[in-house]
Protein backbone atom coordinates (compact mmCIF):
# COMPACT_ATOMS: atom_id res chain seq x y z
CA UNK A 1 0.00 0.00 0.00
CA UNK A 2 1.18 3.26 -0.94
CA UNK A 3 2.86 5.24 2.29
CA UNK A 4 1.75 2.94 4.83
CA UNK A 5 3.00 3.66 8.37
CA UNK A 6 2.66 1.02 10.32
CA UNK A 7 4.09 3.03 13.58
CA UNK A 8 1.36 5.82 13.45
CA UNK A 9 0.55 6.65 16.78
CA UNK A 10 -3.59 8.41 18.00
CA UNK A 11 -3.76 11.27 20.46
CA UNK A 12 -6.79 11.59 21.70
CA UNK A 13 -6.38 15.15 22.85
CA UNK A 14 -8.43 16.56 20.03
CA UNK A 15 -11.82 15.29 22.27
CA UNK A 16 -10.60 18.12 24.90
CA UNK A 17 -11.17 21.11 22.40
CA UNK A 18 -13.90 23.14 21.85
CA UNK A 19 -12.63 23.63 17.78
CA UNK A 20 -14.78 22.14 15.67
CA UNK A 21 -12.06 21.68 12.54
CA UNK A 22 -10.00 20.48 15.20
CA UNK A 23 -12.46 17.77 16.71
CA UNK A 24 -13.38 16.92 12.80
CA UNK A 25 -9.46 16.43 12.05
CA UNK A 26 -9.08 13.94 15.36
CA UNK A 27 -11.79 11.90 14.28
CA UNK A 28 -10.52 11.76 10.38
CA UNK A 29 -7.08 10.57 11.82
CA UNK A 30 -8.76 8.27 14.62
CA UNK A 31 -10.28 6.79 11.51
CA UNK A 32 -7.31 6.25 9.48
CA UNK A 33 -5.54 5.12 12.84
CA UNK A 34 -8.52 2.60 12.32
CA UNK A 35 -7.70 1.14 9.76
CA UNK A 36 -4.14 0.81 10.28
CA UNK A 37 -5.25 -1.12 13.43
CA UNK A 38 -7.20 -3.41 11.44
CA UNK A 39 -4.24 -4.22 8.87
CA UNK A 40 -1.60 -4.46 11.69
CA UNK A 41 -3.64 -7.16 13.50
CA UNK A 42 -4.09 -8.93 10.29
CA UNK A 43 -0.40 -9.07 9.05
CA UNK A 44 0.36 -10.27 12.88
CA UNK A 45 -2.34 -13.04 12.50
CA UNK A 46 -1.16 -14.09 9.15
CA UNK A 47 2.74 -13.85 10.48
CA UNK A 48 1.57 -16.36 13.31
CA UNK A 49 -0.37 -18.92 11.06
CA UNK A 50 1.96 -18.95 8.14
CA UNK A 51 5.18 -19.72 10.91
CA UNK A 52 2.57 -21.81 12.72
CA UNK A 53 3.84 -19.66 15.80
CA UNK A 54 0.13 -20.64 17.24
CA UNK A 55 1.98 -23.59 18.68
CA UNK A 56 4.39 -21.84 20.52
CA UNK A 57 1.13 -19.98 22.14
CA UNK A 58 -0.19 -23.52 24.00
CA UNK A 59 -2.64 -23.85 20.47
CA UNK A 60 -2.82 -26.80 18.63
CA UNK A 61 -4.20 -24.94 15.24
CA UNK A 62 -5.01 -21.28 14.30
CA UNK A 63 -8.49 -22.16 14.68
CA UNK A 64 -7.83 -22.74 18.32
CA UNK A 65 -5.71 -19.63 18.76
CA UNK A 66 -8.23 -17.39 17.29
CA UNK A 67 -10.79 -18.93 19.46
CA UNK A 68 -8.58 -18.47 22.45
CA UNK A 69 -8.18 -14.48 21.49
CA UNK A 70 -11.92 -14.22 20.82
CA UNK A 71 -12.58 -15.39 24.51
CA UNK A 72 -9.92 -13.40 26.15
CA UNK A 73 -10.88 -10.06 24.17
CA UNK A 74 -14.26 -11.04 23.98
CA UNK A 75 -13.92 -10.58 20.07
CA UNK A 76 -16.35 -11.78 17.31
CA UNK A 77 -14.20 -14.80 15.43
CA UNK A 78 -15.80 -13.63 12.30
CA UNK A 79 -13.70 -10.49 12.84
CA UNK A 80 -10.75 -12.13 13.45
CA UNK A 81 -11.03 -14.34 10.42
CA UNK A 82 -11.52 -11.43 8.24
CA UNK A 83 -8.79 -9.75 9.56
CA UNK A 84 -6.64 -12.49 8.49
CA UNK A 85 -7.82 -13.13 5.75
CA UNK A 86 -7.14 -8.94 5.26
CA UNK A 87 -3.39 -9.87 6.44
CA UNK A 88 -3.42 -13.05 3.96
CA UNK A 89 -4.11 -10.86 0.83
CA UNK A 90 -1.82 -8.02 2.16
CA UNK A 91 1.23 -10.23 2.01
CA UNK A 92 0.56 -12.12 -0.81
CA UNK A 93 -0.22 -9.31 -3.23
CA UNK A 94 1.64 -6.45 -1.78
CA UNK A 95 3.42 -5.48 -4.52
CA UNK A 96 0.72 -5.35 -6.70
CA UNK A 97 -1.26 -3.91 -4.87
CA UNK A 98 1.24 -1.07 -4.29
CA UNK A 99 1.69 -0.29 -8.50
CA UNK A 100 -2.52 -0.40 -8.33
CA UNK A 101 -1.82 2.51 -5.87
CA UNK A 102 -4.44 0.88 -3.76
CA UNK A 103 -4.46 2.54 -0.06
CA UNK A 104 -6.56 1.28 3.50
CA UNK A 105 -8.94 4.14 2.10
CA UNK A 106 -9.95 1.96 -0.71
CA UNK A 107 -11.31 -0.49 1.39
CA UNK A 108 -9.37 -3.29 3.40
CA UNK A 109 -12.77 -4.84 3.77
CA UNK A 110 -12.47 -6.04 0.32
CA UNK A 111 -8.89 -7.90 0.06
CA UNK A 112 -10.40 -10.90 1.73
CA UNK A 113 -12.20 -11.73 -1.48
CA UNK A 114 -9.16 -10.66 -4.08
CA UNK A 115 -7.93 -14.16 -4.38
CA UNK A 116 -11.54 -15.16 -5.54
CA UNK A 117 -11.58 -12.25 -7.94
CA UNK A 118 -7.98 -13.45 -9.71
CA UNK A 119 -10.00 -15.59 -11.44
CA UNK A 120 -12.78 -13.31 -13.11
CA UNK A 121 -10.19 -11.53 -15.43
CA UNK A 122 -6.57 -9.76 -16.10
CA UNK A 123 -5.39 -8.42 -12.99
CA UNK A 124 -5.03 -5.24 -13.81
CA UNK A 125 -8.44 -5.43 -14.40
CA UNK A 126 -9.30 -6.95 -11.30
CA UNK A 127 -6.71 -4.68 -9.16
CA UNK A 128 -8.42 -1.79 -11.05
CA UNK A 129 -12.08 -2.85 -9.43
CA UNK A 130 -10.32 -3.68 -6.56
CA UNK A 131 -9.52 0.03 -5.88
CA UNK A 132 -13.12 1.61 -7.39
CA UNK A 133 -15.77 -0.63 -6.61
CA UNK A 134 -17.33 -0.65 -3.22
CA UNK A 135 -17.60 -3.47 -0.88
CA UNK A 136 -20.76 -5.22 -1.99
CA UNK A 137 -19.65 -4.70 -5.94
CA UNK A 138 -16.13 -6.06 -5.39
CA UNK A 139 -17.50 -9.39 -3.55
CA UNK A 140 -20.60 -9.57 -6.60
CA UNK A 141 -17.35 -9.04 -8.76
CA UNK A 142 -15.11 -11.91 -7.47
CA UNK A 143 -17.93 -14.32 -7.44
CA UNK A 144 -18.78 -13.63 -11.05
CA UNK A 145 -21.87 -12.35 -10.00
CA UNK A 146 -21.67 -9.01 -11.84
CA UNK A 147 -24.76 -7.00 -12.17
CA UNK A 148 -26.12 -5.99 -15.63
CA UNK A 149 -25.56 -2.30 -16.01
CA UNK A 150 -28.40 -0.26 -14.65
CA UNK A 151 -29.60 -2.67 -11.90
CA UNK A 152 -29.17 -2.18 -8.14
CA UNK A 153 -29.33 -3.95 -5.53
CA UNK A 154 -32.43 -3.28 -3.19
CA UNK A 155 -32.44 -1.00 -0.63
CA UNK A 156 -32.80 -2.35 3.02
CA UNK A 157 -33.88 -0.10 5.79
CA UNK A 158 -35.98 -1.03 9.50
CA UNK A 159 -38.44 1.50 10.96
CA UNK A 160 -40.85 0.41 13.78
CA UNK A 161 -41.64 -3.20 12.52
CA UNK A 162 -42.06 -2.43 9.52
CA UNK A 163 -38.96 -3.84 7.22
CA UNK A 164 -38.56 -1.74 3.67
CA UNK A 165 -37.35 -2.63 0.78
CA UNK A 166 -35.92 0.17 -1.97
CA UNK A 167 -38.33 2.69 0.36
CA UNK A 168 -42.07 0.33 0.68
CA UNK A 169 -42.75 -1.57 3.38
CA UNK A 170 -42.10 -5.47 2.69
CA UNK A 171 -42.12 -6.93 5.99
CA UNK A 172 -44.63 -6.12 8.58
CA UNK A 173 -43.95 -8.40 11.96
CA UNK A 174 -46.71 -8.12 15.02
CA UNK A 175 -46.65 -5.76 18.03
CA UNK A 176 -48.66 -8.61 19.73
CA UNK A 177 -45.35 -10.74 19.80
CA UNK A 178 -43.61 -8.23 22.71
CA UNK A 179 -40.53 -6.02 22.54
CA UNK A 180 -37.88 -9.18 22.66
CA UNK A 181 -39.38 -11.57 20.52
CA UNK A 182 -39.79 -8.79 17.83
CA UNK A 183 -36.48 -7.23 18.49
CA UNK A 184 -35.24 -11.08 17.67
CA UNK A 185 -37.30 -11.40 14.39
CA UNK A 186 -36.10 -8.22 13.53
CA UNK A 187 -32.62 -8.62 13.81
CA UNK A 188 -32.65 -11.95 12.14
CA UNK A 189 -35.04 -10.36 8.69
CA UNK A 190 -31.93 -7.47 8.60
CA UNK A 191 -29.05 -10.36 8.77
CA UNK A 192 -31.19 -11.74 5.71
CA UNK A 193 -32.03 -9.02 3.67
CA UNK A 194 -28.50 -7.42 3.97
CA UNK A 195 -26.93 -11.08 3.15
CA UNK A 196 -29.11 -11.36 -0.05
CA UNK A 197 -28.18 -7.39 -0.79
CA UNK A 198 -24.80 -8.60 -0.45
CA UNK A 199 -25.23 -11.41 -3.40
CA UNK A 200 -24.75 -13.90 -0.51
CA UNK A 201 -26.76 -17.16 0.20
CA UNK A 202 -28.61 -17.78 3.22
CA UNK A 203 -28.55 -21.71 4.56
CA UNK A 204 -30.44 -21.93 7.60
CA UNK A 205 -29.12 -24.71 10.46
CA UNK A 206 -31.61 -26.04 12.89
CA UNK A 207 -29.77 -26.36 16.11
CA UNK A 208 -31.35 -27.86 19.24
CA UNK A 209 -30.05 -25.58 21.84
CA UNK A 210 -26.90 -22.73 22.36
CA UNK A 211 -24.91 -25.42 23.46
CA UNK A 212 -24.84 -26.98 19.73
CA UNK A 213 -25.05 -23.34 18.54
CA UNK A 214 -21.67 -22.70 19.92
CA UNK A 215 -19.99 -25.54 18.93
CA UNK A 216 -21.59 -25.26 15.28
CA UNK A 217 -20.48 -21.40 15.18
CA UNK A 218 -16.97 -22.84 16.05
CA UNK A 219 -17.05 -25.18 13.47
CA UNK A 220 -18.44 -22.63 9.99
CA UNK A 221 -15.92 -20.31 10.68
CA UNK A 222 -12.69 -23.13 10.56
CA UNK A 223 -14.84 -24.44 6.88
CA UNK A 224 -15.02 -20.94 6.18
CA UNK A 225 -11.11 -20.56 6.43
CA UNK A 226 -10.33 -23.55 4.64
CA UNK A 227 -13.33 -22.67 1.55
CA UNK A 228 -11.08 -18.89 1.42
CA UNK A 229 -8.49 -21.02 0.42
Amino acid sequence: MTNLNLNQTITLDFLSSDDPAEIDRGLRETVEGLRLSILTIGLALEKIKSRRMFLELNAKSMTAYIKHISEEKKLKRSSLFNWLYIGEAYTKYKNDLKNAGFSEKDGLSKLPYLDRAMAQGPKDKVLENLKNMDQREFINFARGNTPKEGEKAPFIRSQGNIIYINGRPGITLSNNMGKRILSYFKKILIVACDTLEAGGVIQPVQLRNRKEAKRFGFAAERLKVQMFK
